[in-house]
């Protein structure tokens, strides 16, 4: 099973034999415990769940829950993977980037970095109003936003808002470093997410 949790730390670059240089992007990628097995005859389907990081001020649910794998398990991230088979995995079980190897295609999960309220320049790509003689009022503005029939605005109408701090899955992205002693992985390319931010490495079987 390739997938495992990790923390963004950076990007930098590789240089290969040939002289190619390769951005890629630096992640703390386990190491991540099994907390639960789901399978079909229990929960109705198969799913693996992991347990990452070092949280404090679990409640007493989720210790108690993760306890079952292992006594001193504190994780700071919880999350379940579903699967087509039944898991072979064990709970208690670790992973760690030595289920990758270079090469490999795999999708990263990841929370954009949040921008904060914006405009519909800035949000949406909008053009400028024309900054001409007469023109009276913010060039950045909106303007219409509907018509006199349905009287209404329509759900989904492009308008300023929040912007950023989404799931954001980047697929298709190629391994190209792997540091099996302290486990780290280097993605070619970006990742969403600010440093530090969690992010989840999903391979194809």
């Amino acid at each position: 099973m390739k997938v495992i949790l990790g923390t963004k730390i950076g990007m930098t670059q590789i240089i290969g034999e040939d002289g190619l240089v390769t951005p890629v992007t630096i992640l703390q990628a386990g190491p991540a415990t099994v907390t639960q097995i789901k399978t079909v005859d229990t929960d109705g389907y198969n799913a693996v769940q992991l347990g990452y990081g070092q949280g404090k001020n679990l409640s007493k649910s989720v210790s108690a829950h993760v306890k079952k794998a292992d006594e001193t398990l504190s994780p700071k991230i919880l999350k379940e993977f579903r699967t087509d088979s039944t898991p072979e995995l064990k709970l208690g079980d670790t992973l760690t980037v030595e289920s990758f190897e270079l090469g490999d295609k795999v999708a990263v999960t990841g929370i954009s970095k949040g921008k904060g309220f914006a405009g519909t320049v800035k949000r949406w790509n909008f053009q400028e109003s024309r900054n001409t003689h007469g023109f009276k009022g913010n060039i950045r503005r909106v303007g219409s936003i509907g018509s006199m029939y349905p009287q209404k605005v329509f759900k989904g109408k492009r308008m300023p808002g929040r912007m950023g701090h989404d799931q954001v899955t980047v697929k298709n992205l190629v391994i190209a470093y792997i540091d099996k002693e302290n486990n780290i992985l280097g993605v070619k390319g970006a990742v969403p997410g600010p440093k530090k931010g969690i992010v989840t490495v999903e391979g194809k079987e």
